[in-house]
């Protein structure tokens, strides 16, 4: 299929051959029919890409910042990697788009194949999109029409903050795309408009669309007597600017209490005597509505009850498709382009040059696709040729920023296929690092005879299922940690390991600090020494509830996705599997997530003792990880995987450990493992017990009492 992509790099804008998506759990898959382009949001996007690498620093202070705080704790070369990897990765375009249900994910009932459709998608042939981001479109409104409403929906949501009533008189600051949809939304609730603008041609236009009155500029008499001098009821702005005249002219427009909405972008330095002397009211619309970027809402398709959240963006996109078809909405009269997919790159030409005057630009699609093609040969030569067929499955930040550029100075290998669920990153990566095919179907790595190795990168959630086919499909596993989320994962894993027996695959986990050369160095220093004393200070970044990897379904939370790192690294340095695990977090005081302030005690069957201080909440330029093991009249301290101190008999040693936590050599080791056979990296009694205690570490914190792991059992049972 064909889809709109914007690369960073470069700057350009195209049009690309991916994979089709398949409709997950809560999605529906749309074959699009038109897309409308949203000249105000992406074509910020599209002059943020053609900007120098200075233009962008300039423009993303905050990205800046970001970079330098890494440089700091990872050292030079892994920032430049890195921020590399994250210029090449290309961008989708669109969020508003019409089109026909292909297909209808577990979990949808409220659509069917064949349903016509509008959908906060992207400009493709195919979208996947979840449920509570799509409605139905009636039967008198065209996809042309339909394919306004997302956009629409943010002018209705801008509307409906204004909380304005029958008669109120509202100015509206701004006649674009989104100035002209929300005069018709604002005269179909019964207000009166004036609207204004720099463009003659808008003014003109906004008269088509019912504005009462219009003014060029700043008028600020005209509005007066407008709104019978006693002020506007509301002002909506829906310009883009940098100036902070738009926000100067709304407070000195509105009536004392009199609100003012920020829909497009300006200035922000809010003048006090107006506001003072007024009281008045000052909100930013945020997009479609309640419930957008809500992951419970648009993932996992959970909606707001009614009674509570009258208008979600679901439902405001219901309004404006309601209203087209009554006639009410007229966005037909603002197309003034159409390009067919293949020449979508001239409509962003346009709306960057501005060589013409543009409202609506649609982009077309020569309909739907008959047959899914899941898996596209990519056009790039395999980077390398060797004698281990490797497959990778994901490509977010960790898999492309850190694994991916360690596998390409690897040699002895082939790389197979790559897949994604969207099919851009796979086609982007896969490209870059020289892949043989991308997919969106992990059917195709499984089937696929010349891959030996299958790389597992994608959410936690999944890791489980993916390990067991790849496993019982004849491959050799890298899974990124965690290893599973849950105790009856665990055990099916458990399970297909004993049922392969002899003939299992080689499989490991990412748990890289075993592989750091402080830790090799510290396991040197207590060779001879149990038991054992360690202490794990693991000071991560505050991450909100609301994020994936804080959600127990999908990211299994915190202390089993990351705090398992620290778990394991004990293990290593301890040489005895967890058989006691207490966990205790900080009162919650008001805190989103108290899970990631936690203090962890293993108890290991050699009789060492490990305690883990796993917290959130310090400043993130602080010091991160330290380790300090104790026993024999041994000491040893490990600080930011650099320095290592070590002492015994009276004497301290330093040595570096270059800030390197392992993952190259975990790869050497895993991969030479799957080449030659022989033992684990990992021993799997010890990857079992890793996993059993960030288990039983958060049933620990729920229930209050140590979990003990009777016989070295694993099964949920004893969870």
């Amino acid at each position: 299929m064909q889809q709109v992509v914007q690369e960073i790099r470069s700057g350009t804008t195209s049009t690309w051959q991916l994979p089709e998506p398949p409709a997950a759990s809560g999605q529906l898959l749309i074959g699009c029919e038109a897309s409308l382009v949203s000249a105000g949001t992406e074509r910020y996007v599209v002059d943020l890409a053609r900007k120098s690498l200075l233009g962008k620093a300039r423009a993303r202070p905050d990205q800046v910042r970001r970079v330098l705080q890494k440089l700091r704790q990872e050292g030079l070369l892994s920032t430049v990697t890195q921020v590399r990897a994250k210029l090449d990765e290309p961008m989708p375009l669109g969020y508003s788009c019409a089109g026909i249900v292909l297909e209808c994910g577990t979990g949808v009932q409220e659509f069917k194949p064949g349903d016509r459709v509008a959908a906060a998608g992207p400009h493709a042939e195919i979208v996947a999109v979840g449920k509570n981001l799509c409605a139905r479109v009636p039967d008198n409104v065209s996809f042309q029409q339909a394919a306004y409403t997302s956009v629409a929906s943010i002018g209705l949501e801008g509307v409906r903050l204004a909380r304005l009533e029958l008669g109120s008189r509202v100015l509206l600051i701004g006649l674009g795309l989104i100035g002209q949809i929300c005069i018709a939304l604002l005269k179909a609730q019964g207000c009166r408009v004036f609207g204004i603008d720099l463009d003659p041609a808008k003014l003109e236009l906004a008269k088509t669309f019912g504005a009462d009155a219009v003014g060029k500029g700043s008028p600020l008499e005209a509005i007066k007597a407008f709104s019978g001098a006693h002020g506007v009821d509301a002002t909506i702005i829906t310009a883009a600017t940098d100036s902070n005249g738009p926000i100067e002219l709304a407070a000195e427009a509105c009536r004392p209490r009199g609100r003012i909405v920020l829909v497009g972008v300006t200035g922000l330095n809010l003048p006090r005597p107006p506001f003072f002397a007024k009281e008045l009211e000052f909100t930013v619309s945020s997009s479609l509505g309640p419930g957008r970027s809500d992951p419970q809402y648009e993932e996992k398709g959970i909606d707001y009850p009614i009674g509570h959240a009258r208008w979600t963006a679901q439902r405001n996109m219901e309004a404006c498709l309601d209203l087209m078809a009554q006639g009410r909405l007229p966005v037909e009269k603002l197309t003034t382009h159409r390009f067919p997919i293949e020449r979508a790159p001239e409509a962003y030409d346009l709306i960057t040059t501005n060589r013409e005057p543009y409202y609506g630009i649609l982009i077309e699609y020569p309909g739907a696709i008959e047959t899914p093609r899941r898996r596209i040969e990519l056009r790039s030569r395999p980077a390398t040729s060797g004698d281990l067929g490797v497959s990778w499955v994901g490509a977010g930040n960790f898999s492309r920023l850190i694994m991916m550029p360690l596998l390409a100075r690897l040699g002895g290998l082939t790389l197979r296929g790559l897949c994604t669920a969207k099919g851009m990153s796979a086609v982007a990566s896969g490209e870059k690092m020289g892949f043989a095919f991308a997919t969106t179907n992990l059917e195709e790595i499984l089937a696929d005879a010349r891959t030996q190795v299958v790389f597992v990168m994608t959410r936690h959630n999944l890791h489980a299922e993916q390990v067991i086919r790849a496993l019982r499909a004849g491959k050799h596993v890298f899974v990124e940690k965690p290893l599973c989320i849950v105790p009856e994962e665990l055990e099916a894993i458990r399970v297909t390991v004993e049922d392969l027996g002899a003939a299992c695959p080689i499989l490991t986990v990412g748990l890289n600090r075993r592989f750091a050369p402080a830790t090799a160095i510290v396991r040197g220093h207590f060779a001879q020494v149990r038991p054992l004393n360690i202490s794990y200070r693991f000071a991560t970044a505050e991450l909100p509830g609301s994020v994936w990897p804080q959600d127990q379904e999908i990211g299994g939370g915190r202390i089993v996705g990351e705090a398992c790192h620290a778990i394991d690294t004990c293990v290593a340095i301890a040489g005895s599997e967890p058989v006691q695990v207490y966990a205790e977090s900080v009162a919650h005081a008001g805190l989103e997530v108290s899970d990631d302030r936690v203090t962890i005690v293993i108890r290991h069957d050699s009789g060492s003792s490990s305690t883990i201080l796993y917290t959130a909440g310090g400043d993130r330029s602080g010091p991160t990880e330290r380790i300090e093991v104790f026993g024999g009249g041994r000491t040893a301290v490990v600080e930011g995987w650099d320095r290592i101190d070590l002492w015994s008999n009276g004497k301290q040693l330093r040595q570096g450990g270059g800030k390197d936590k392992g993952h190259a050599a975990e790869l050497q080791v895993f991969l030479e493992a799957c080449r030659r056979g022989g033992e684990w990296p990992i021993p799997w009694r010890e990857l079992l017990g890793v996993s059993w205690a960030s288990l039983a570490a958060v049933k620990s914190l729920r229930q209050g009492f140590p979990v003990r792991r009777e016989g070295l059992d694993v099964s949920p049972d004893t969870m």
